[in-house]
């Protein structure tokens, strides 16, 4: 990324700007409508609580932890900051509704569903308990179903981003969703690295913007120098989806850079198919061996740094990820970047 500007954009560019982010960032109780992106390993309370100190909205990656594993992450969160933090739950893990009641339990006051459609009951625990809750919308009408269902806002994800994707573009996804939702605020995410482009989103009326790769770098961020290292030297091209050898064994798309273990996977589906082919194997169990594969891939490279062999999940935003500095430059580089595009707009 370029560095900062030598001087603040002006007063005027700025205040416009914060009226944009007004209705996101009163939602969050932040300065400003940017919310930290959850990845697991990544998103824990040193990151979190570096980007709400810096003004943004960090959010805690619960993924596969149990309930007092959360509850010690988000006491050392707010051990770190006295800033509004949220936490990310996956709504597939089997103990969804003690994780919901750990969060009420700690008095996090934002709670978001991720991957897939949560329960009702889950989110009605979370409101009654006092929490808002942020649930992704993948198409319109999923969208207008989360807020008859009570979620108080959304994100919308485009195929751009890292980790777990859907396969509609942030560009698409946007403009089927933006026009037409107005109950709730909708902070927009995927392949987002610079101000200008969280600009464009809010005047399309979006009312923020969700980040995940281009905090990654964050000096705060305990992702292992091997992990940041691949992250700077990546591409937008290199990071790329999952792919699919056999429709018979589906594949959950996830994007990544890729890396050895990226070509071994695609090996390993192959030699997985053809025992199948060949009556070794019954399609069960190689449905279950190919989607092994990649089990504690991601904490090999975030928290090992087998950058070789462990799962690299990036956004194709890691080409504007060039250096490591501290989450509240990050926050102010993006910040002054939509600014400064607004003050261009003016006439000399």
């Amino acid at each position: 990324m370029d560095a900062l500007p030598p001087q603040a954009p002006p007063a005027e560019a700025l205040a416009r700007l914060d009226a944009l982010m007004a209705r996101g960032a009163a939602f969050f109780g932040t300065r400003y409508a940017i919310m930290g992106g959850a990845m697991s390993w990544v998103s824990e309370r040193n990151l979190v609580a570096a980007l709400s100190n810096a003004g943004a909205f960090g959010v805690i990656a619960c993924g596969a932890m149990e309930p007092d594993r959360l509850a010690q992450e988000i006491q050392g969160t707010q051990a770190l900051t006295q800033k509004p933090f949220g936490v990310n739950l996956i709504t597939m893990h089997p103990r969804l509704d003690q994780l919901v009641q750990t969060c009420l339990d700690h008095k996090v006051g934002h709670i978001v569903f991720a991957g897939g459609i949560p329960p009702g009951s889950a989110i009605k625990a979370a409101k009654d308990g006092g929490a808002k809750v942020v649930c992704f919308a993948p198409a319109l009408a999923l969208a207008k179903k989360l807020i008859r269902s009570g979620a108080d806002a959304l994100v919308i994800e485009g195929a751009e981003a890292g980790g777990h994707i859907g396969p509609v573009s942030l560009t698409v996804l946007a403009q089927e969703i933006l026009p037409f939702i107005r109950d709730v605020p909708v902070f927009v995410a995927g392949g987002i690295g610079r101000g200008e482009a969280i600009l464009s989103y809010l005047e399309m009326g979006a009312a923020g913007a969700q980040l995940g790769t281009r905090f990654v770098c964050a000096t705060e961020s305990i992702a292992h120098p091997n992990f940041k290292r691949a992250f700077i030297r990546g591409a937008a091209r290199d990071a790329l989806p999952t792919v699919q050898l056999d429709e018979r064994f589906p594949v959950i798309p996830v994007r990544a850079l890729q890396n050895g273990g990226t070509k071994r996977f695609l090996e390993h589906q192959a030699e997985t198919i053809r025992r199948f082919l060949a009556g070794e194997v019954e399609k069960a169990a190689a449905q279950l061996d190919i989607e092994h594969f990649w089990a504690g891939a991601l904490r090999r490279a975030v928290v090992d740094g087998d950058v070789e062999n462990g799962s690299l999940m990036a956004g194709q935003s890691v080409g504007m990820v060039t250096r490591e500095q501290p989450a509240v430059e990050i926050v102010q580089e993006l910040v002054w970047q939509a600014a400064a595009a607004i003050a261009a707009r003016q006439p000399a």
